[in-house]
């Protein structure tokens, strides 16, 4: 569809990421590709900023920045972003092959290079209601799929490790047809991380310590530095591309849009930049790493390569002037010249709205030991949770949340159907008042809320069901919602306002709800995802992540 039929020179300082160097240096594209790259004599080129290969998000859920790929590309392109390794796995959980299907098509619609997996978890678990499910057959004909790059994160690592024959299937059909396999191993060390990577499973974006992704990087496997809206690892991995900067990448995994708006992986070479890293490695984390590993048509300024890359104002902050992806100029100095298009939702959303009474926890229905009940702590910045044992706040013959405390009701809804709703308690979201609701939540994307009382959490809950998905937040006097009518996890709208009206959802739930989290609906989202440590609420009830059974 997009040809790059431009024909034209450019010159500034070139960033050339083979020879490891910078020089002034003339760059001749013609129809989409780089026809030739001469040094110019200068010994600089002040003012013509910095040429260097685009960034790539090594692993990334589109779903997550509540945006459509399209949408997800016009914000991207303008922080330099040309590509991204895209994980279809929440789209896929609620509307299954079609899902996918619509991803693919969608980011067709725009230039940019959507390289999109096969998931390999649908449903991630059997112990929640997904609106689907992929085989290992549909899975191989989706790997067959010229579209699909790799098979996604491997999150069943018990299923590998025990050597689940369908499971097994799935990597096979990977292997056979020659593309990569995604991990998804959170804690998993030593001899049970060896037997998980020598199945063919060479990526994890799920290390939180340099300990674990050292162990990993020993038996082969490539470490994904993590930096999203909640799940942060930056800090605590980044010293590891000093001496691995071969089997280092970036990515966001799940990025708000509001976060979007403002920057992408040009800030994590920013923050590299300022820990001294050597900018070579930086680069080769930001941008050669992914197209090797994953074998992508993603240019990387040599001569014969598709003309994908960025002009930056400098090498400090990476402030983008320019990107160019397939010859084709798509944004310059924060204005993106990527179109939106038209999307027609789809969606699976089945169940009807609830009351109050639905809520209720029964002293005798929760679960205790010597008089103690199990917590859900969440923690900012992180996926995996701690499991408290607390003592209990009781009225009458119920079980309620305590404000004074910080521990509050959590439940989850069934959206495809209608059934008993799941409760349980939650600490350190920090609520004085209302509550909040979503309904993407990984990875069954089923309702989940968290709030300070009964009558806040059915209206929040409410609001949703009413929209067909979206996220809402209220208290006594206000309500908010933004709808989310794609498959209940994407807007129809424009990129910039949808990151608008996400930001003012937000701020009223940190500034009048007072939230103390950094990205309250972000980590809310995780307090359903089983396959992460350690205690979990899932829509049939409260999960030990760590035996893989309620509890």
């Amino acid at each position: 569809m997009f040809m790059g039929k431009t024909t034209f020179n450019i010159s500034g300082n070139l960033v050339d990421v083979w020879k490891k160097e910078i020089y002034p240096a003339e760059i001749s594209v013609n129809n989409g590709k780089i026809v030739s790259i001469a040094r110019i004599k200068e010994i600089q080129l002040p003012g013509a900023g910095y040429i260097m290969p685009g960034f790539i998000d090594s692993h990334v859920h589109v779903e997550s920045s509540m945006l459509v790929p399209s949408e997800f590309a016009r914000l991207a392109v303008t922080h330099g972003t040309v590509a991204t390794i895209s994980d279809p796995h929440e789209i896929a959980n609620v509307c299954g092959m079609k899902g996918v299907e619509f991803m693919i098509e969608n980011g067709k619609q725009v230039n940019f290079k959507f390289n999109f997996g096969a998931p390999s978890c649908v449903p991630a678990t059997v112990f929640e209601t997904a609106g689907a499910t992929l085989n290992s057959s549909d899975v191989k004909k989706l790997l067959e799929k010229e579209e699909i790059k790799y098979l996604s994160e491997m999150m069943n690592f018990p299923g590998v490790l025990f050597k689940d024959p369908e499971v097994m299937k799935k990597i096979e059909y990977a292997h056979e047809l020659n593309k990569p396999v995604d991990g998804h191993a959170p804690g998993l060390r030593g001899e049970d991380a060896k037997k998980y990577i020598e199945a063919g499973i060479y990526t994890d974006h799920e290390c939180f310590t340099a300990a674990e992704a050292l162990d990993k990087l020993k038996y082969g496997m490539k470490i994904l530095i993590r930096e999203g809206s909640a799940a942060k690892n930056f800090e605590a991995l980044i010293c590891l591309l000093n001496d691995y900067p071969e089997m280092i990448m970036f990515c966001s995994d799940d990025k708000h849009p509001d976060s979007l708006a403002i920057g992408h992986i040009n800030q994590l070479c920013a923050r590299a930049i300022a820990k001294e890293i050597d900018l070579f490695k930086i680069l080769q984390a930001a941008c050669v790493n992914p197209v090797l590993h994953y074998k992508l048509n993603v240019g990387l300024l040599r001569e014969g390569d598709e003309a994908d890359f960025i002009v930056t104002e400098n090498l400090i902050d990476f402030a983008v002037k320019q990107t160019y992806i397939k010859g084709e100029l798509m944004a310059e100095n924060g204005k993106s010249f990527i179109q939106s298009v038209p999307v027609q939702p789809i969606n699976q959303f089945n169940c009807t709205k609830i009351t109050a009474q639905q809520l209720s926890i029964g002293i005798k229905d929760y679960p205790s030991e010597n008089g103690l009940i199990p917590v859900i702590e969440a923690l900012d910045g992180q996926l995996i949770t701690n499991k408290l044992w607390l003592e209990p706040t009781i009225e009458g013959e119920y079980l309620t949340g305590n404000i004074e405390k910080d521990v509050l009701k959590m439940v989850v809804v069934n959206r495809y159907n209608n059934a008993p709703v799941a409760k349980c308690f939650i600490k350190n979201f920090g609520l004085k008042e209302g509550a909040l609701a979503s309904s993407v939540a990984h990875d069954s994307h089923n309702i989940v809320a968290v709030g300070v009382n009964d009558a806040s959490l059915t209206k929040a809950i409410n609001l949703v069901i009413d929209k067909q998905g979206g996220v809402s937040a209220v208290n006594n006097s206000h309500e908010m919602v933004l709808g989310l009518p794609v498959a209940g996890l994407m807007s129809t709208d424009d990129g910039y306002k949808v990151a608008e009206a996400y930001t003012a959802i937000d701020i009223f739930t940190k500034e009048v709800l007072k939230s103390s989290l950094t990205a309250p609906f972000m980590t809310l989202s995780f307090m359903a995802l089983l396959v992460i440590p350690h205690l979990k609420l899932s829509d049939k009830g409260l999960f030990n992540g760590d035996t893989f059974s309620f509890v």
